[in-house]
């Protein structure tokens, strides 16, 4: 007998052979038991997860010499016709290749007779969402009112691609992704009828590699078990499809909690060395911290860790929080979104372990913000202290040692002493790699010490106020000096600047560039040439005149004039330099 792969040979011969489905097989039960059976049934989900065997079965409950029956023999002829796609009153169609308007008029002409040897004539067009405008229009009036002796019976994988109308017509029927431990007691099964052994972490790997879709896990045991031979082992499938393995994973990502990065990328070339594909490794580091991250969330099933909860590193378990693995798995699920648009994917790879190396160093915004409501009593009692001190008075920038002793007592918000016990958070993605300072042993002051270092902060802190006002005293006499020695005009640009230009910058700064200024019997007059800027300055000549008063200490009037701009005499130059200018588009000045 020829070879049968695994997703033909265990196709579901019966509703309660649906695996995942119990919704689907039980409300069809229903429908043949009481003899509601409708014209139209659109089945829709994924791929794999059993839309055409469950129409295949629900044809031959329907048509079996028995039935219509929940349970068909599968001896019948009809039941041997369906089951080989054989029979000429279960008609199968696919849509991708049939989907023009003349194939549904076959249909119409082809429904008109009734079934050869069974009770229905069944329709099963697979992949319907195929079909064309026409097509579906044209189907429209078919299924709405067909013959009591025709079903049809619709499987897509895109609902979305199906026009309401039809969809209208129909009773829709959604198909669901199998569970991981519904796969793997499957493949076990079909790995116990081929005769061959079978770890779980083995089956657990393929059921969760198949993402819920029974065909392409039978799919991937067929290939798994042709290169293993009577025995299929996680080392063997790993070896062979180039996986990381949980023990290499281990090994890397304890060298990342103990921030070795030399020690890391070294590690990263020996797997690429050995043929590794660096997708392959993100996703397996992705899958390992996503395990990480359950298991410090209190979960130790099997079938979601992919392992046994007793292989994953302890160290690393307990090297981070969840906050700092959650940024873990962040920075390598973007590292996989940006490697297609890389100059490099190792680079990109090798960033992504050296930042790893200094997770533990995370802080959250969250964190920060706990920490400085910890310590707020401890700011407000430090402004509250007395301004004596022994009758002197205190200088704010000298530090007590009372204070650093109520701080070492109160600065651990943590169960641990740690200022972030819960965690750090995600840090940004472009940050330069965290050095952590060397650790410093603290030394123990005794009360002369400390009395000592006090006395001595507190001359140098006075020593250094009285050179401080010796020097503003020096300063003030000097600037009053100097502002005795200017002319009235001077002494009104430099208020300018140094006053007048925070209270109106933009009038301050067309008064500077003003010309000519003259004070002449309580009258300040500038000129400009600018139109804009006479305009400006004279709607604001009541400020600028009460400005001026207060600087003069007398009654200022301010006017602005228009300065007319005299012919300038035509300067002749040579003709290098007009060549110059006219090349670079200069200017002569």
């Amino acid at each position: 007998m020829a070879y049968e792969v695994t997703a033909t040979r265990r196709r579901p011969q019966k509703f309660d052979d649906l695996v995942g489905q119990n919704f689907v097989a039980e409300t069809l039960k229903n429908t043949i038991n009481s003899g509601k059976i409708a014209h139209a049934y659109l089945f829709t989900g994924p791929r794999g997860c059993g839309k055409t065997s469950t129409a295949r079965i629900l044809a031959k409950a329907l048509n079996c010499k028995e039935g219509p029956t929940v349970t068909p023999c599968g001896k019948c002829s009809n039941c041997l016709e369906i089951a080989k796609s054989s029979s000429m009153d279960v008609i199968e169609i696919d849509g991708a290749s049939n989907n023009n308007v003349d194939n549904i008029r076959n249909i119409k002409d082809e429904i008109l007779f009734p079934p050869h040897s069974s009770k229905y004539k069944i329709y099963i067009i697979d992949e319907v969402h195929m079909l064309s405008t026409s097509a579906f229009n044209a189907l429209l009036k078919t299924i709405e009112e067909p013959p009591p002796y025709v079903i049809f019976i619709f499987a897509t994988t895109e609902l979305q691609k199906v026009p309401a109308t039809i969809k209208s017509r129909c009773q829709q029927f959604n198909f669901r992704l199998v569970p991981v431990d519904m796969v793997k007691e499957q493949l076990a099964l079909a790995a116990h009828e081929l005769g061959i052994k079978a770890e779980d972490e083995a089956l657990y790997w393929i059921a969760r590699e198949a993402g819920g879709s029974m065909r392409d896990s039978y799919t991937l045991f067929d290939q798994i078990a042709a290169f293993s031979d009577t025995e299929i082992t996680y080392d063997k499938i790993r070896d062979k499809l180039g996986l990381v393995g949980i023990e290499r994973l281990n090994e890397l990502f304890e060298l990342c909690a103990a921030s070795k990065t030399h020690e890391v990328l070294t590690k990263l070339d020996e797997y690429l060395q050995k043929g590794l594909s660096i997708e392959q490794l993100i996703s397996n580091c992705t899958d390992y911290l996503r395990s990480v991250l359950l298991l410090k969330c209190g979960i130790n099933k099997e079938s979601l860790l992919g392992n046994s909860p007793e292989r994953y590193s302890k160290t690393v378990l307990n090297a981070w929080n969840n906050i700092q693995i959650e940024r873990g798995i962040d920075l390598f699920m973007q590292l996989y979104r940006d490697i297609r648009y890389s100059i490099s994917p190792r680079y990109e790879l090798e960033l992504a372990l050296s930042r790893m190396c200094w997770l533990n160093q995370y802080v959250s915004p969250a964190e920060v913000k706990k920490a400085i409501e910890t310590i707020r009593p401890l700011l407000s009692n430090l402004s509250a202290a007395p301004n004596m001190n022994e009758g002197r008075p205190v200088n704010p920038r000298i530090p007590k040692f009372s204070i650093l002793e109520e701080t070492e007592n109160n600065s651990q918000p943590g169960e641990n002493g740690h200022p972030f016990p819960d965690g750090g958070a995600v840090p940004p993605r472009f940050t330069a790699e965290f050095t952590p300072d060397p650790v410093v042993h603290k030394h123990e002051y005794s009360p002369e010490e400390k009395e000592s270092f006090q006395q001595e902060l507190e001359n140098n802190a006075i020593a250094s106020l009285e050179e401080e006002q010796l020097n503003m005293g020096f300063e003030t006499a000097q600037k009053s000096a100097d502002t005795e020695s200017m002319t009235e005009p001077e002494k009104l640009r430099a208020a300018i600047d140094t006053d007048f230009a925070y209270k109106d910058p933009s009038t301050a700064g067309l008064l500077i560039n003003t010309e000519d200024w003259q004070i002449v019997n309580n009258q300040w007059t500038v000129y400009t040439s600018n139109n804009y800027t006479v305009i400006q300055l004279k709607n604001n000549s009541h400020k600028i005149s009460q400005f001026a008063s207060n600087v003069l200490s007398r009654q200022i009037n301010f006017q602005v004039q228009k300065k007319e701009l005299q012919q300038e005499k035509k300067l002749e130059y040579p003709e290098e330099i007009l060549l110059l200018q006219k090349l670079f588009g200069g200017q002569i000045i």
